[in-house]
């Protein structure tokens, strides 16, 4: 019987030079079939043993842990923050404007409620956040025309968490601030012809379950039915289609391209992206710019794309999830060219340091291929559906799929208590206003300025080469580590690795011999021995430290394949 599968490993007796600091092959390879997300704690727990310090020598430990293997920013966006809490002193103020009885408020008022801001904005010119708030809100009035105290009303109601979102779907104002900040940012400054209707979220986690569970409640998809991932890709859209509830046929899209012999290019060769031509193939997923390759899609992916959908396979569902896009000067999103079969994910956890906040957003065209394939079902299934959805409107059959995505997220029975907190979209509101304004473009390119110096000493460190593009986001980088083997000491001592080795052997030497922790890129369908570094999480020296310790590591390689019997000098 196979062992059962932990994340708490036992620490090995000694760090003998070997397959993996004191593990079998065997007991690797059965790790290797965790989810990198879970097989991350077995990489943690080495990496602390490697802190703890020797018997009698207590404080003389000088290694440090660093955790590279997760993508939670370091930095955070302070300003909009300021202006958020400065908000919050304002509802208040007008919540015991209508009543006040000791730590009792009531309902902040739309009636006035713009004089009422502009005087509390006189009022307190010291409190920090008060003079951004302000900016954001006159830009929001000149931007999107939004009546003062409707706009101001919702921002005090909202931020005070008074009431259920209503609608639930997202709040008014909100949602066009959020589409003027999607324009920008996602949709290379033009929204598509048509309108764009959004369902905030609990981020772009939620944004997933919400999508597939949707599709196929609604029958857009059905279990067992084609899908393409385009990987690597986040292992979450790797997982999702495997489970029994929807057992997909999964055909892989692979970035398989090199930019020269040992360096991998990361991008799609035009007969990968000609698989999604096959109409069997329902629907495609996909991470714009990649995770863990960190590129945005060429020009030459997105027009071949535009081509099948425009040609062979019409009905194909696009879920792009865009999270790193803001990296990518002229980023533009495959729902800019594809607005009637793309289901667009958004979150604002990396750009603004917001992880722990869950502000996601699913952006979706109103003219679309899902919902002319939910009114070509049969009658029978049309039939189950609205009985479904029968309670909510008297007209089922035209209720829209975003609109069944927020049902479907409370189970259709508690659609009357669906949506995100309203104080969370506030906060992604501000978040959107901020970035429209020119502290939020300078912010912007600061933190992508941090990306590329953390890239820029990780590759100096670790003395490997990446091929260069202007659409790389560096948030993470994928460095393939057989190829690299090859490039630099020849197919030889690669066949070394890969007949003497485990795929994620380098992981567990790293993390246990220097406290270093980072994922297996095979475990986001990219090459087996390849590794995903995340660059936004650690100080910048840190990078050039973990650098040092790859190309360590990399080198006691080298010295025990030297010390092989078989081992030959040919190949180097």
């Amino acid at each position: 019987m196979a062992e059962p599968r932990t994340t708490q490993p036992t620490q090995p007796a000694s760090r003998a030079v070997g397959p993996s600091s004191g593990y079998s092959r065997e007991q690797i390879r059965r790790y290797g079939e965790l989810s990198p997300f879970e097989l991350k704690d077995v990489f943690i727990a080495l990496a602390r043993h490697e802190q703890r310090d020797e018997p009698g020598q207590k404080g003389t430990s000088q290694s440090q842990m660093l955790n590279a293997g997760r993508g939670n920013p370091n930095w955070i966006a302070t300003g909009p923050r300021e202006a958020f809490h400065a908000l919050g002193y304002f509802a208040l103020e007008e919540s015991r404007r209508v009543w006040t009885a000791d730590n009792l408020g009531g309902m902040p008022q739309a009636g006035g409620a713009g004089g009422r801001f502009a005087s509390f904005l006189r009022r307190h010119t010291g409190l920090p956040g008060v003079e951004l708030l302000e900016r954001c809100v006159r830009e929001a009035q000149r931007r999107f025309g939004l009546d003062e105290d409707t706009l101001v009303h919702e921002l005090a109601d909202g931020i005070t968490g008074d009431n259920y979102p209503v609608p639930d779907r997202i709040l008014p104002c909100t949602e066009q601030i959020i589409r003027g900040y999607l324009a920008e940012e996602m949709y290379g400054g033009t929204l598509p012809d048509g309108n764009v209707s959004l369902f905030a979220t609990e981020g772009g986690t939620a944004a997933m379950c919400y999508i597939f569970d949707s599709l196929l409640k609604n029958e857009v998809v059905a279990k067992g039915d084609r899908i393409a991932l385009m990987v690597p890709v986040f292992t979450p859209y790797i997982e999702i289609p495997a489970l029994d509830t929807y057992d997909f046929d999964v055909v892989l899209v692979r970035a398989s391209m090199f930019a020269e012999a040992g360096v991998r290019e990361w991008r799609y060769p035009e007969e990968e992206v000609a698989k999604l031509a096959d109409p069997s193939i329902r629907l495609v997923c996909l991470v714009n710019p990649s995770n863990p390759p960190s590129l945005s899609l060429s020009e030459r992916v997105r027009e071949q794309l535009k081509d099948i959908v425009a040609g062979p396979n019409p009905d194909l569902v696009v879920v792009t999830d865009d999270v790193y896009g803001t990296f990518v000067e002229g980023f533009r999103s495959l729902a800019s060219d594809l607005p009637h079969n793309t289901l667009l994910v958004y979150s604002y956890s990396k750009h603004y340091g917001a992880t722990g906040w869950r502000l996601g957003v699913i952006a979706l065209h109103d003219d679309n291929v899902i919902d002319r394939r939910i009114a070509a079902l049969p009658a029978d299934a049309r039939d189950r559906l609205a009985k479904r959805y029968g309670t909510l409107t008297l007209e089922p059959e035209k209720m829209r799929f975003i609109d069944r995505m927020v049902a479907d997220s409370r189970a259709v029975a508690l659609n009357h208590t669906a949506g995100l907190s309203t104080p969370q979209q506030i906060l992604m509101v501000l978040f959107s206003l901020f970035d429209l304004l020119d502290e939020g473009r300078a912010y912007k390119h600061r933190i992508r300025q941090v990306v590329a110096d953390r890239l820029r000493l990780l590759l100096e460190g670790c003395g490997m080469k990446i091929a260069e593009d202007p659409l790389r986001a560096g948030y993470y980088l994928e460095l393939d580590l057989l190829a690299e083997a090859e490039r630099t000491r020849g197919p030889e001592f690669a066949r070394y690795l890969q007949d003497t080795y485990e795929p994620i052997d380098p992981l567990f030497r790293i993390a246990e011999q220097t406290g270093v922790v980072l994922l297996n890129g095979g475990g986001f369908d990219g090459p087996e021995w390849s590794v995903r570094v995340s660059l936004a999480n650690l100080d910048d020296l840190d990078y050039l430290r973990i650098g040092h310790h790859l190309r360590t590591v990399f080198e006691e390689y080298e010295a025990e394949w030297r010390a092989a019997p078989t081992s030959t000098d040919s190949g180097t």
